[in-house]
């Protein structure tokens, strides 16, 4: 699947550059406003500019159905509770006996268009920015999820130290970064 957007995604490029560093000087200079249809290799620039986006919105569609289906059942850093998070880098009341390390998690996420556009309105109008509220608490809890599962990997108790640290990464998709130091704790 991936590497089928990823050709999709070479698709619109080639026939996006075509259409516009060639196919435009070419009318510019050569091009007779009387000419019924484009020349065959525009043509074919098109048909890839287009056929690229369907491409890469259809597997991204499938991409979404299918993780929409999968994330239906618990992800294993859910069911293991027991692994403390905290800010600070000490446990109250418990001692730490050993230090296993750094763990992470991260993720990016972005927004539909439709709630994209609907948060511009909110934002000229005034008013909490829900779609992106949502997506930032969808985003904290993948990245502190997949931080939580490392933990466990490495037989942790606790992780201390716990920090949150987010990124613009283009338009509206931002990454969401969580670490901290796994730690095993005595009984």
């Amino acid at each position: 699947m991936k590497t089928l957007r990823q050709i999709g995604s070479l698709a619109f490029v080639l026939g996006l550059f075509t259409i516009v560093f060639v196919g435009m000087p070419y009318y510019v200079i050569v091009g007779d406003p009387n000419m019924p249809i484009m020349p065959w290799w525009l043509q074919i620039a098109v048909f890839c500019l287009l056929g690229g986006i369907l491409v890469v919105l259809v597997t991204l569609a499938l991409e979404q159905l299918r993780d929409k289906t999968s994330a239906e059942g618990p992800l294993p850093a859910e069911t293991d509770s027991s692994i403390l998070l905290v800010n600070c880098p000490v446990v109250p009341g418990r001692e730490i006996t050993e230090v296993l390390g750094l763990v992470q998690g991260h993720t990016v996420f972005a927004i539909w268009l439709g709630k994209d556009l609907s948060a511009l309105v909110r934002l000229i109008l005034g008013g909490e920015l829900t779609e992106y509220t949502e997506m930032m608490g969808q985003a904290r809890e993948t990245a502190a999820n997949r931080m939580v599962a490392q933990a466990a990997e490495k037989g942790a108790d606790a992780i201390i130290n716990v920090r949150y640290m987010t990124t613009s990464v283009v338009g509206t998709a931002a990454e969401l970064f969580a670490y901290g130091t796994a730690v095993k704790l005595r009984e």
